[in-house]
């Protein structure tokens, strides 16, 4: 095997190595949303069934710590998307395997900006707005 052919391996490896790492955290981000829409919607029950406002005051807790959560998958996502691009571009022979995403958490990729980022505002602010109207409803 040429010199040539294996370094393109290893290119090839490590970008896979950087997209199932950025795969595993698009999927914890999906999972997170599942536990926060099954969770409230418990929540929302054992409320209506009881008349009980206790449960709705629960998931004031469960939902910025769901959104917090989430936040850190998105921001340590952005941070592996833009090694995958970094590492794209670099001659086979430069491969060196490494996953430090450090130099990438700046700007729109701290764990602050994956909190208020354009996907998590919407899902978990519509999430608080529904846990206010089902309060006053269940009043």
């Amino acid at each position: 095997m040429a010199k040539k052919e294996i370094t393109m391996e290893a290119k090839l490896k490590h970008l896979e190595f950087i997209q199932n790492v950025i795969t595993r955290m698009n999927s914890n981000s999906f999972l997170i949303k599942g536990w926060t829409i099954t969770l409230v919607s418990a929540l929302f029950a054992l409320a209506a069934k009881d008349s009980n406002l206790n449960f709705v005051f629960v998931s004031y807790i469960a939902i910025p710590v769901f959104w917090i959560l989430d936040g850190f998958f998105i921001a340590v996502e952005r941070r592996f998307r833009d090694l995958y691009s970094e590492v794209a571009v670099k001659a086979e022979e430069n491969i060196d395997f490494k996953m430090d995403t450090s130099k990438y958490n700046k700007g729109n990729r701290t764990w602050l900006a994956g909190i208020f980022s354009k996907t998590l505002i919407p899902f978990y602010g519509i999430s608080v707005i529904t846990t206010l109207i089902v309060m006053f409803l269940i009043k």
